[in-house]
């Protein structure tokens, strides 16, 4: 029963029983009785008795299923032409139409066999007969066509019963054939445009431009081709309709019979119901290519949002930076200069932003479906361009204060120097006379005019004025001027007293003094003195001798040829100190790295053992130990042998202790293969008592996690310093030594780098490290042609390149897909998906493509997939080419 429910029920369809349909037993000629109803005919036929069941059942249902149900309603009238048969086959066709006729009944006309004798038979069987019939309708025997036209028009009769109607049985199968096809070529339109729907539908907005503009693509292609579906629906109607319609088309006097005229309305309705669905699919395809296109335009704008937000973040970090207001005229001069310069570098971002705001604006007036999305970012723009505008303004306000402070400043020190001199000039012999007292009198007063041009006549008024760029540097030397401005004025105070009691009659003479310039009582000269028994400081003062000494062999090393005598020992001794300086650099910063290990393992990973603090530890961290601190007690166990103090006397063999321990620097690999899942747990747990408990008793600064990344930032270091190490011992002995510990750093540097990413590959199904040793990784774009496959993929080659993430290894290569994640609110994350995977062992290399220097192919299986690769610069394609070739020669060879 349940496979009978599951089975599609559909009506018969001419092409289902066309072979029985041609054998024109019963036909369905469009002649209706008086009262509209149908007529089925059964012709003469020798062979009816012959016909299965199954045959003449699925012929009757398909002739009654044609009509309309409102004339199917009235009922059939059935007419059974035998007048060349006999009373048997008369017998045999009112039994088997008495127990299989589908449809209601109206009349039975039976045409009876011509000859005397059956004909008489007939009489009298029907009338003994009639009962085993069970029909409950009147079956009347007629003598000749003649009688029959008594009860039916001869209009709706053919011309085999007598009448004039128009009947072709070939064209009638064809014609139920075509509009069968065309109903259900509408059926399936339908429903492609339904699952078209439906997909777009579902569809999710992509991310990106790119994906969004391949998908923009990819659904106007698909509702073309589906539009193009729609047009050769249509047309087929158009074309059954016009073959139905033709005898009236082709003779006035003729006209299409019942079942014609509903044929007629049945390729009309299906019009209708196509050109229903093409307008609501129209609809809904405009709604929906509305919103991608938005998506395409959010999508751009979000792009070229990110792009301007980095110009103006660094622009704005640029300005920032401008903290500094001078301390001198012409230094605030300077930064005038350089803020100008920043107010017009700064111009092309803010043009852009301010552009961009108002596109986005203009998005939403057009009723863009993201407008929480865009208004945000248009208000985000117009803020910083104000800020930065702002900014600028109060910047140069500040410098334009802090110029016309330091210009009075300035201004006022010369002042002070020209009174000086003006005093110190004034010979003492000259003015013990009334007249030499008066003429100085005169000239100083005519010299305290000035200082009221110069507004220096009020130290508080000064102070308020300039109070928002009165940095403590700057209200220093300020003080120091007006108190210099203070004591000049007493001088001259002073010196005013001494020539009005000169200037006025005296009665005793004067002494005379030797002249000099007076100085305030309340100004000594400061005189730095170091109490007696108190040491010198000699820490500063071996920093500036180290950094002079590193300079001075930097300047050597620049200048090998000495042109004076003793320069060669000179460079000999500056660069054995810097060797020596960078040798304890790197001793002392590896007993402090040693050190902090040791207290990470004992202050925190010991305590994870210790049952007084179990309850502290949560349990997303439990039995979690080594995941957080990975190989970590290798690494310090590694480096707790100190090795590297045994260079200090001898720096040759500091490249040695590298080149020595080559292979168990690889724990580094371990520990940064490791560091993304212990990042995981430490933002899960990091802010856990357990760690706050230990960070507190071991009185670090830092949380764990900084320390963490000590391994990390350490072997950075080593490179550094060997990088330095070769700087100053340039074509000593030691020389290819320390280029090959270098070597062997860097080589491991990539190694980890490149095991970051390969922990990342996700979607591979087998084991990656029987692949080989990773040699390269990196990103590209990537076309491909396939020869033996889809259609479809061969034109990919035509259009826009894949982004792939490509993994060499000796056995393989992979192709991946770069995703990036945001993880808990951290920065993203990359990880690469599978896609494809070419065995080294059969793929060949073309080193240059015709018309771009940057691309090279990689085939397989003697081109039948090629690769077409496009690196970002010709070198790194170079350095590609020359991997690749490195692992087919092995292969050759190893195959020697």
């Amino acid at each position: 029963t349940d496979e009978i429910m599951q089975q599609e029920i559909r009506p018969l369809v001419a092409v289902d029983i066309i072979e029985q349909l041609h054998r024109q037993f019963a036909i369905l000629s469009g002649g209706r009785g008086k009262d509209g109803a149908p007529i089925i005919t059964f012709p003469e036929f020798a062979g009816f008795s012959d016909i299965p069941d199954e045959d003449f059942l699925n012929v009757v249902t398909y002739l009654t299923s044609i009509p309309s149900l409102e004339a199917a309603s009235i009922g059939f009238i059935i007419i059974i032409d035998r007048r060349r048969d006999k009373w048997s086959a008369v017998k045999a066709s009112l039994t088997r139409i008495a127990g299989a006729f589908p449809g209601n009944l109206q009349l039975v006309f039976v045409l009876r066999p011509s000859r005397f004798i059956q004909r008489t038979i007939a009489d009298i069987g029907i009338k003994l007969y009639r009962d085993d019939f069970k029909m409950k309708v009147p079956i009347i025997m007629l003598n000749s066509v003649s009688d029959l036209h008594g009860y039916i028009d001869k209009s709706q009769l053919t011309r085999e019963l007598g009448g004039t109607l128009e009947y072709g049985h070939s064209q009638w199968i064809h014609h139920r054939t075509a509009i069968e096809n065309f109903a259900m070529t509408v059926k399936t339109t339908a429903q492609m445009l339904q699952t078209f729907g439906t997909d777009l539908a579902e569809t999710e907005l992509p991310n990106d431009v790119q994906c969004t503009e391949e998908l923009l693509s990819a659904h106007t292609d698909h509702h073309s081709k589906l539009k193009d579906e729609l047009k050769l629906a249509v047309k087929q109607g158009a074309t059954l309709l016009t073959c139905i319609r033709e005898p009236v088309t082709r003779s006035a006097n003729s006209k299409l019979s019942p079942d014609e005229l509903e044929n007629v309305a049945t390729v009309e309705r299906l019009l209708a119901q196509l050109d229903e669905t093409e307008k609501a699919f129209d609809q809904f395809w405009t709604k929906h290519h509305l919103k991608l296109e938005q998506c395409l335009q959010l999508r751009h704008f979000e792009h070229d949002f990110r792009e301007v937000k980095l110009a103006l973040d660094n622009l704005m970090e640029a300005q920032a930076g401008f903290a500094d207001i001078g301390d001198s005229v012409t230094r605030v001069e300077h930064l005038l200069r350089e803020q100008k310069q920043l107010e017009e570098k700064g111009q092309e971002p803010l043009e852009k932003a301010q552009s961009l705001a108002l596109h986005g604006e203009q998005l939403i007036q057009n009723n863009h479906y993201a407008v929480d999305s865009i208004r945000p970012k248009c208000v985000e723009l117009r803020r910083i361009c104000d800020d930065f505008t702002n900014e600028t303004k109060k910047k140069y306000d500040i410098l334009g204060k802090s110029l016309e402070l330091h210009k009075q400043l300035d201004k006022a020190s010369q002042w002070c120097e020209a009174g000086i001199y003006l005093l110190a000039s004034q010979a003492v012999d000259k003015c013990q006379s009334q007249e030499g007292a008066e003429t100085a009198l005169v000239e100083i007063e005519k010299f305290l005019v000035t200082a009221k041009e110069h507004q220096l006549s009020n130290p508080k008024e000064f102070y308020n004025q300039f109070d928002m760029i009165l940095t403590p540097e700057i209200k220093a030397n300020a003080q120091r001027i007006l108190q210099k401005l203070e004591d000049v004025q007493e001088m001259f105070d002073k010196r005013q007293v001494s020539l009005k009691k000169l200037a006025a009659k005296q009665t005793r003479p004067v002494q005379p003094v030797a002249p000099h310039p007076e100085s305030s009582p309340k100004r000594a000269s400061p005189k730095t003195t170091r109490p007696a028994g108190q040491p010198l400081n000699w820490k500063p003062m071996k920093v500036k001798i180290t950094q002079l000494l590193v300079q001075l062999a930097n300047i050597y090393l620049c200048y090998p040829k000495d042109g004076c005598q003793g320069g060669s020992q000179t460079k000999a001794v500056i660069t054995a100190w810097s060797c020596s300086h960078i040798i304890n650099e790197l001793i002392e910063t590896e007993r402090v790295y040693v050190e902090e290990l040791q207290s990470i393992i004992e202050g925190y990973a010991s305590e994870m053992d210790n049952p007084n603090l179990v309850h502290l530890i949560p349990s997303a961290l439990q039995n979690k130990k080594d995941i957080l601190f990975g190989n970590l007690p290798e690494i310090y166990e590694f480096h707790n042998r100190h090795e590297i103090e045994n260079c200090i006397e001898n720096p040759d063999l500091l490249a040695r202790c590298f080149l020595k321990r080559k292979e168990d620097l690889q724990i580094y690999e371990k520990y940064c293969q490791n560091k993304p899942r212990s990042e995981a747990l430490w933002r899960q747990c990091g802010d856990s008592i357990f760690f706050q408990e230990c960070q507190r008793k071991l009185d670090h600064k830092l949380s764990l996690d900084a320390y963490l990344l000590k391994p990390v930032q350490r072997i950075t270091k080593y490179q550094l310093l060997l990088k330095e190490m070769l700087k100053c011992s340039k074509n000593s002995e030691g020389t290819a030594e320390l280029e090959e510990a270098l070597a062997t750093m860097l080589d491991i540097i990539k190694s980890v780098n490149d095991s970051m990413h390969q922990i990342a590959i996700t979607g591979y199904e087998g084991d990656v490290s029987e692949l080989g040793k990773l040699l390269m990784q990196g990103s590209f774009n990537v076309w491909t042609d396939h020869k033996k496959g889809h259609n479809k993929v061969k034109d990919l080659a035509r259009f826009k390149p894949m982004q792939r993430h490509l993994f060499l290894y000796t056995k393989m290569l992979l192709f991946c897909k770069k995703r990036e994640e945001n993880t808990d609110g951290h920065e993203k994350t990359a990880s690469y998906s599978f896609k494809n995977s070419l065995k080294m062992s059969t793929v060949g290399i073309t080193e240059n493509v015709k018309g771009d220097n940057k691309k090279f192919e990689i085939w397989y299986n003697g081109r039948e997939e090629v690769y077409i690769i496009q690196a970002s610069s010709v070198e790194l394609k170079n350095t590609w080419i020359s991997e690749i070739r490195k692992v087919l020669t092995g292969q050759l060879e190893a195959c020697r």
